[in-house]
């Protein structure tokens, strides 16, 4: 493979090169690393391909896909090679693993969540859905970006009534957006910091399953996964 990002693949049981399996790409927050996402979406790893991608900064005891002048306000140059490099990876990926084109979603926590919206509006239909926790759409994206979402887009937004880095104002913001050009647009204010609450973490293995329409069974919790 060409590309330098780090990542970790976790395949279904009794994976089968010669079948079509929804995927997920789980992208992390500023300062954690891919071991954590991959953490989070074992609940889904039965019926999914997880693929839970590192930054590629150092940043902290962690990583990062972008490093930021201010809250908001990411390093334009940072920003644009890692959403170039993770659009080549999601690409080159999906000609390598057994995945259904139509059932590519990414998963994004803070600054993952920052690239799950972007990635989403320039691959058009490559990308099928989105959960999108705790994140912003930059300015500049918005602006500047040739933004082409699939009209069928599913995207999931959740924001946190108590987030401490990014106002709660930043999650309706993005959901409206979203709605400009999908009208498959969860939105999910919850209580609660710049954090997964059980609530939430129920609710995208919901979202999830059901856009993917993957056998469906209960979902489990934070302690359970």
């Amino acid at each position: 493979m060409s590309s330098s990002y780090i990542h970790e693949v976790k395949l279904p049981p009794h994976y089968d090169k010669n079948k079509q399996y929804p995927v997920i790409f789980a992208l992390h927050g500023m300062g954690s690393d891919e071991r954590d996402m991959l953490q989070l979406m074992e609940p889904l790893s039965s019926d999914f391909i997880i693929i839970a991608i590192r930054g590629p900064l150092v940043q902290g005891g962690g990583y990062a896909y972008f490093q930021i002048k201010s809250i908001g306000n990411p390093i334009r140059e940072l920003y644009d090679a890692s959403v170039q490099g993770l659009q080549h990876l999601i690409l080159e990926l999906s000609a390598q693993y057994a995945i259904d084109p139509a059932r590519r979603y990414i998963v994004g926590f803070s600054q993952g969540a920052i690239m799950a919206m972007t990635l989403s509006l320039i691959m058009g239909d490559a990308i099928k859905g989105i959960v999108a926790m705790s994140g912003y759409i930059p300015q500049f994206v918005k602006e500047e970006y040739t933004l082409q979402p699939s009209p069928n887009l599913s995207a999931l937004i959740s924001h946190g009534d108590q987030d401490h880095l990014f106002p709660l104002h930043l999650g309706e913001d993005n959901a409206a957006f979203f709605r400009s050009y999908t009208n498959h647009v969860t939105y999910m204010p919850y209580k609660g910091g710049h954090t997964v609450t059980p609530e939430l973490y129920a609710k995208l293995q919901h979202f999830l399953r059901t856009d993917a329409q993957v056998t469906a069974e209960d979902t489990k919790g934070m302690n359970e996964s």
